[in-house]
């Protein structure tokens, strides 16, 4: 028989959940009223969420956008009184995402059982951060869980509109410079042949230029297959390489020295440091497991290697601030703000403007950089295919010349 589970309120407004295993809907309803109760919600979740684990329905990738519905909405339940359990029961049947859906099923299934919420999250690593879980833990401690939600679906929202950010910075550049290499590779290898052809008709020396790119065009039509595989074991053996230690604080350390881009990406990584220590902090996470968290989820390895050693620092007993100014990477007005938060013991907030601040420094970063790539780009596509095209036809002009004298 179907297993229900049931959230409902007594005529005194106290809230009763649980499961019932009757033949239908129906007999479950009747059950309920029998007994006196109101009916806030009643549904076959246990099979639902079973069927989905067991058979992998709908394995959808679970978003950012996802976990700050789940905060929210959480938090707005836990404030208006609803047991846990009722509360993961209800958003578990009405996420859009079945497989975040069945997966918080499962962590409303370890709560029934008496885990706490931050464990049974913290048993699902790869969805739940070590931010998302401390910040859970903080808040079970403190009995503000709701505040805590509701702060931690902030700094989600905040974090998840600086990524998109980023990413509109770097999209365009690289759909165009795809672009741009595909139109090169394709005239090298279709279009550059056909005038070899005509060519070899002349019966004259080519010039340099022409001779060079049509030994460009045959090699690419001789090895085209050959550079296709080089590429993607290149491709996999960099992957490979930026996957180990070494590799990725190499990476990283090249990324946010780049000309251009490198601006950007420091800029990143300095308002979600203060985002997310200042979020911790005023979580009433201990500021040696908030540093450690930012850390890790700082995105950058030269960055978290940085905070490891402001964190070392800071359990020898020194303040933030002069770690951080040695790291080399912060800037001294964030250093020097830092400071003062110390000082003042207003830390969380000074954290919070330093981020402000530069979430609107990477708003104008993008804004221009957009600005100065589009012409850029352009003008490289037109040297490339006018470069092509001169090339081609300055045999033409060699002939007409000599024709025309």
């Amino acid at each position: 028989m179907p297993t229900f589970k049931y959230l409902t309120k007594d005529h005194d407004g106290t809230t009763i959940t649980g499961m019932i295993e009757v033949k239908d809907r129906a007999e479950a309803i009747d059950f309920l009223r029998k007994k006196d109760l109101i009916i806030i919600s009643l549904e076959e979740t246990a099979e639902k969420a079973k069927n989905a684990m067991s058979f992998g329905i709908m394995k959808k990738k679970i978003k950012i956008d996802d976990l700050v519905i789940f905060s929210r909405q959480l938090a707005t339940m836990v404030d208006a009184g609803i047991p846990l359990v009722g509360a993961l029961d209800i958003l578990g049947e009405q996420m859009d995402n079945k497989t975040f859906g069945a997966m918080i099923i499962g962590v409303r299934n370890d709560v029934e059982t008496g885990t706490s919420l931050s464990d049974a999250l913290g048993r699902n690593k790869k969805t739940f951060s070590a931010l998302f879980v401390n910040m859970v833990k903080a808040g079970e401690s403190s009995g503000m869980l709701d505040e805590i939600l509701d702060r931690l679906a902030e700094y989600l929202e905040k974090t998840s509109a600086l990524q998109k950010k980023v990413k509109s910075a770097l999209i365009y550049p690289a759909v165009v410079s795809g672009m741009a290499l595909t139109i090169t590779i394709l005239l090298l290898w279709k279009v550059v042949p056909v005038f070899k052809n005509i060519f070899e008709g002349f019966g004259a020396d080519l010039p340099v230029p022409t001779a060079v790119l049509i030994a460009v065009s045959e090699f690419i039509q001789k090895y085209i297959f050959g550079i296709i595989i080089g590429l993607i074991i290149a491709g996999f053996a960099l992957n490979r390489y930026i996957n180990t230690e070494k590799g990725r604080t190499r990476v990283d350390g090249i990324l946010l020295n780049l000309p251009i881009f490198g601006i950007l990406f420091r800029k990143v990584a300095i308002s979600k440091f203060a985002r997310t220590l200042s979020t911790l902090i005023k979580s009433g996470v201990p500021i040696l497991a908030a540093l450690e968290i930012v850390g890790k989820t700082s995105g950058n390895k030269v960055v978290e290697l940085a905070i490891d050693s402001v964190r070392a620092n800071v359990r020898e007993g020194e303040n933030i601030a002069e770690p951080l100014s040695r790291s080399k990477i912060f800037p001294s007005m964030v250093t020097r703000m830092v400071s003062v938060g110390e000082q003042s013991g207003e830390l969380e907030k000074m954290l919070s403007k330093i981020a402000d601040f530069y979430d609107e420094q990477v708003d104008a970063s993008v804004v221009g950089l957009t600005s100065l790539i589009e012409p850029l780009i352009i003008a490289f596509l037109g040297i490339v295919v006018g470069t092509i095209v001169v090339c081609m036809f300055l045999p033409i002009f060699k002939l007409t010349s000599v024709l025309g004298g």
